[in-house]
This record gives C-alpha cells, structure tokens and sequence, in this order.
C-alpha cells in the first residue's frame, strides 16, 4: 500500500512538471504572440549618420507606429562591435535587437580571444540591405583598375599603405594580400572617417569601406573607386566592376546589414517582424538606403541565415590562407 501511494505521488509530481512547462510554454507563446507589448531598442553597433544608423532610424520611425509603440535607436560604436553585441546580449531581452552589419562580428573568432558572446546568442531576423563595399584609392595614386593597383603593389613593395579599421573587410583584404604575393603596409584606424580623410590625402593608398564613409572624399574627387566586393554589381553605382568579374574573386564579400534577436525568439515572432519590415519599406525608405550606400535586400531568418552562414565560410577560407585559426 505504501510504495502504491509513493508511485501515485510520484506520478502526481511527473504531472505538475509537465503541465507546468505547458504552462510556461503557452505564456512565453502567448507573450511572443502580443509581441511588442512595451519599447523596443535597436542597439546599433556604428555611430549617428551611419549607414546602418539611417536604415535604424528610417525603420524605427514606422515601425513605431505600426506596432503601437517607441522604437529607439542606441548607437554603441566602439571596440570592434565588442561594445554593443555585449550590450545586446546582456540584456536578455526580446524587446531588445541587434541592428547591424554581419561584417562586424563575422571574422571575430579570428581576431579576438575570450569573445563575451556565442555565435548563437546573435538570431538572425531579417536582412535588411547589403552594404556597398569598395575598393577605394586616392585620385593621386593614378590607378583606373584592381590590375592597376596589383600592377603598382608589385612594382614597389612595402610603399603602399592600406587603412585597417579591423572587421571582416580587413580580415579579407589581408587574406588577399596573401594570395596575391603583394606587400602593403597596414595602417590602423580607430575610426573609418578618419582613415576615409587620410585617403583622400594619400596618406593610405587603399581602403575597403562601406561607399557611405567615404562618400564625401569621392564627391570632392579626392577618390576614385576601382570595384566592389559584393557579388553583383551594385544599382547605385552600375559602372563599377565587382572584383570577381575584375579578376579578383577571392576577395568578394556581400556587407548584409541586418536585425538579429536573442536566443528563444520563435520562428513565427521572427517571420512577423519580417513582414511587418516589408509592409512598412516603401519607395521613400528604399531610396534613401540606396542614397547612404545601401542595396536594399528584405530577407527573412532562414533566407538571412543563409546568407551570414556563407559569410563565414568565406571567412574560414581565407583564415586557411592565412594560417590563422579560431581563437577560442
């Protein structure tokens, strides 16, 4: 009679865990399916008047009024994109969301050790555009064509400076420096204006910015572009080449900009957030990103996904050339 009694109790237990984690289950579900039900914050890793931070901003302002609440934008710039995935991550929040270029923390297994973050605390949502990446030089180096530029480096190795602001796009370049047996000189920046300014006085002959940071410098013709390391060819500057069909493949990277949540967001919240960001991108939206540099690019999670997980294997290749492996 007595182990029959225990097993009843142990019974009755098993089932108060069960239907307690259906319980729970069905509010984190029920919450998700109110979602937004206060604020929400878009951290963004780069400062005001940034590429990623217009698109922040542009979305923000419609999202708010689409879902009924304040969207605010918080610019963390600083420490390699260190500073605001920390922030993000730390908050533990699903009102709270990554809004930012993959670029940014792609490459940072490689390049930083005791990363405060796992690759999976970052949920891609939606892909929002793909930055405009270019191979820049100043007006005064004479060089029309990546040809030309390999053709100088060659000629005179260790003369040539290049802008490093660390990130993917560095990461690349150096890889492909190695590949193409060229000795330039690394020179880093803290930030991308400063070395955007540099090249526009030839103080560095190469740089591989987003077009947006160095809008100003190619306006005055300080600048000129050689190519671009997307792989197609970008609608606002068609007369540029991508460095594939330059020659040059193994130094193709897409700049996905992007919003990203924390682990536990439902595919279904992630799907919503990705219609309700195409419902509100219209013409006046797309224009403006496609004037601060920007392809416009909706894609939703597994589509974004994707995407950043080719990124990294693009990545991990040129990490073999380089003979560097993950840190941690």
């Amino acid at each position: 009679m007595r182990l029959k009694l225990q097993g009843i109790i142990a019974a009755a237990c098993a089932l108060i865990v069960v239907l307690g984690a259906a319980l729970a289950g069905a509010s984190s579900a029920a919450a998700q399916e109110k979602w937004p039900t206060r604020p929400v914050r878009f951290i963004v890793p780069l400062g005001a008047g940034s590429g990623a931070d217009i698109g922040a901003r542009l979305l923000a302002d419609r999202l708010s009024q689409r879902w009924g609440q304040p969207v605010i934008v918080d610019n963390r710039p600083g420490g390699d994109a260190l500073v605001s995935i920390n922030a993000f991550v730390m908050a533990h929040d699903d009102h709270v969301l990554w809004f930012g270029p993959s670029g940014s923390f792609i490459s940072h297994p490689y390049q930083h050790d005791n990363l405060p973050y796992k690759p999976s605390d970052l949920v891609p949502i939606t892909r929002i555009s793909n930055t405009i990446i270019v191979v820049a030089v100043p007006t005064e180096l004479h060089v029309n064509t990546m040809k030309d530029l390999v053709t100088l480096a060659q000629s005179e190795p260790g003369k040539l400076n290049w802008a490093g602001v660390t990130g993917t796009n560095d990461f690349m370049f150096g890889g492909w420096l190695t590949l193409e047996h060229l000795d330039m000189t690394k020179v880093p920046y803290k930030n991308p204006v400063d070395a955007a300014k540099d090249l526009g006085e030839n103080r560095v002959q190469v740089y591989l910015p987003a077009l947006a940071i160095v809008r100003p410098q190619l306006d005055s013709g300080k600048i000129k572009l050689l190519a671009v390391t997307n792989t197609s060819r970008a609608p606002a500057r068609p007369d540029l080449p991508t460095v594939k069909e330059a020659g040059y493949p193994a130094l193709s990277l897409d700049g996905l900009v992007g919003l990203f949540g924390p682990p536990g967001m439902s595919d279904e919240l992630r799907q919503r957030i990705t219609a309700d960001i195409r419902a509100v991108t219209d013409d006046t939206i797309k224009e403006r990103l496609t004037q601060t540099g920007q392809t416009p690019n909706i894609g939703g999670p597994a589509e974004f996904a994707k995407s950043i997980e080719e990124q990294r294997a693009t990545v991990a290749s040129m990490a073999k050339v380089l003979g560097v492996k993950p840190l941690q």
